[in-house]
């Protein structure tokens, strides 16, 4: 389905389930799942167009699977390839900290350089496919009010200037509706966020680098596939690949310097000459523009039915390469959230879980971007001198652990403890069910999953199959018996060897792909079966009587 500006056919509808306020990767994927649901959805996007040019250039496995849930993911991916390690080093080449990224996670390589517009393209293809989702791009959020039942907004067209920027004037005058819920993913600046009178948290650490994104066009691209960071005091550096044919330089504005200076081409040539000895015989570039980072969180996620996501609630330093996958966990856990309460199988209670289980996640993500930031700007040369000798003599202290949830819709033990299994993104196995062979998702369908070594039937009262039967929760059986339900042959051991590391029997796997809980024996399975049901603050009512099937239950 075109954009309404490019089809005069249709129009704004009065009444939506949900309206989503932007129309990046968080609002792309939130627009996907919601539009695959069923749910009547309307997208507003101030730019006329998809812009086109990358602005993040890394996705984990995890964010690999949500696009695989949104999109074609081989044609998004079509020019990734693996990211194994991410070097900071120091002025004169020194390593001292290598993040080390090799493995799998969710059935894909667990870091990976992409270009931005095949994953943004992969994902719209889907959602103008979809005949429940009127897309208006080219307009703009311009008023925003909480009603008894939902929430009314208003739109204008914009007027586009010659750089693509929106001019003061309207095309046309406002257009209004309603929506049940509210999505905001808007960017750092929110309209949604600002009319909401929410305030962000300012972790006060701003630092200017110039960005230049290039084509290669010749060999000379091998000399920066590795992902490398210099934490020079004199002017910090890096360069990346984007995909496989092209590639990022950045470098570090000092204060006092102008940003028009550094957004010349010609000065960005002298840098790379200088630094490289690398010129337009070698790289096309595609884009140069000085990004200020920063670090702000907002106070609030939810206002009544309006919802944040993305950098409009966690505006977070790129030194992790999170950003963009923060903004597209944040889309897909209230993608599957809002599934349930609009079908009425869970009540409205169930959206408080958003925010308890973001925000931590994203907090924590920040704060470890946020020192790797510190690393990597230090000017002090004294300070930048004990910095690398403390990492030389590992008296650095060492960077924590990816986070996991642990609150919200997540299983605790009887000790208020979260197993080790738990909280994390599960495994995708390559598999086999009868004739269909491919990833586990696509084999089997989106959605809940329980996963366990031996048929969970005998296990499981008739109430709780219905349970589980109305979630729209897939089974799946490891076993190599066709004649178990749900039995699935295994190809590459992902998943069973998930499960002998932990030492369990059986998982239940949210739409997201968090594990929701496991069990070490079949037994314990009625158990977690009846937590889920509670955490969900299911009700198992449907519209008209009828249940819906979940947004990511789609089957391949």
């Amino acid at each position: 389905m075109n954009s309404p500006q490019d089809n005069p056919r249709q129009g704004l509808d009065s009444s939506y389930d949900v309206a989503v306020i932007g129309y990046g990767p968080t609002g792309l994927v939130a627009a996907s799942l919601l539009g695959q649901a069923g749910y009547r959805v309307v997208v507003i996007e101030r730019w006329p167009t998809m812009y086109g040019l990358p602005r993040l250039t890394h996705i984990d496995g995890e964010a690999a699977r949500i696009v695989q849930a949104c999109g074609n993911v081989d044609q998004a991916m079509r020019d990734s390839m693996p990211l194994h390690t991410y070097h900071y080093v120091n002025a004169e080449g020194e390593l001292l900290l290598e993040l080390a990224w090799k493995g799998k996670q969710c059935g894909y390589t667990a870091h990976n350089s992409i270009y931005q517009p095949d994953i943004e393209d992969a994902i719209h293809d889907r959602v103008a496919s979809l005949p429940n989702v009127e897309l208006f791009r080219g307009w703009e959020a311009v008023f925003l009010k909480q009603e008894a039942e939902g929430v009314t907004v208003a739109i204008q067209r914009t007027n586009s200037g010659k750089d693509g920027s929106s001019e003061a004037q309207w095309a046309e005058p406002a257009r209004t509706f309603s929506a049940r819920y509210v999505f905001g993913a808007d960017g750092a600046n929110s309209f949604v966020r600002r009319a909401l009178g929410i305030e962000r948290n300012d972790y006060g650490h701003k630092h200017r680098w110039l960005n230049l994104d290039s084509e290669n066009l010749s060999d000379a691209a091998e000399r920066f596939k590795l992902l490398t960071i210099y934490c020079d005091p004199e002017r910090g550096h890096m360069y990346m690949p984007i995909g496989h044919n092209r590639t990022r330089f950045e470098v570090r504005l000092l204060d006092g310097e102008s940003i028009e200076d550094w957004e010349d081409p010609a000065q960005g040539w002298r840098w790379l000459q200088e630094k490289y000895g690398v010129g337009p015989q070698d790289f096309k570039f595609l884009r140069n523009v000085v990004y200020t980072f920063q670090t702000r969180m907002a106070e609030r996620w939810r206002d009544g039915n309006v919802l944040l996501g993305g950098d409009a609630v966690h505006a977070m330093m790129p030194y992790m390469g999170q950003g963009a996958c923060s903004g597209m966990r944040d889309g897909i856990n209230l993608a599957w959230k809002l599934d349930l309460v609009l079908s009425g199988r869970a009540s409205p209670a169930l959206l408080d879980s958003y925010e308890a289980e973001r925000r931590p996640h994203a907090q924590q993500i920040m704060e470890m971007s946020l020192f790797l930031g510190q690393v990597t700007n230090e000017e002090d040369k004294v300070k930048a001198a004990a910095r690398d000798e403390a990492f030389r003599t590992h008296t650095m202290p060492p960077m924590p652990p990816f986070p996991k949830l642990e609150t919200g819709v997540v299983h605790c033990e009887a000790d208020g403890s979260v197993l080790a299994s738990t909280g994390v993104p599960g495994p995708q196995a390559m598999v086999r069910r009868g004739e269909a062979q491919g990833r586990l998702d696509d084999v089997v369908g989106h959605g809940f999953l329980l996963v366990a070594k031996d048929d969970p039937s005998p296990f499981l009262r008739d109430e709780q199959k219905d349970f589980l039967d109305q979630l729209g929760c897939r089974i799946v059986v490891l076993t190599g018996d066709a004649q178990v339900p749900g039995a699935v042959t295994e190809l590459d051991g992902e998943m069973s060897g998930f499960m002998a590391e932990h030492g369990i029997r059986a998982y239940i796997g949210r739409p997201d792909f968090i594990v929701f809980g496991s069990v070490a024996r079949m037994g314990e399975l009625a158990a977690l079966v009846d937590d889920l049901q509670g955490k969900l603050h299911w009700t198992g009512r449907g519209r008209g009587g009828q249940v819906r099937a979940p947004a990511m239950e789609q089957a391949a």
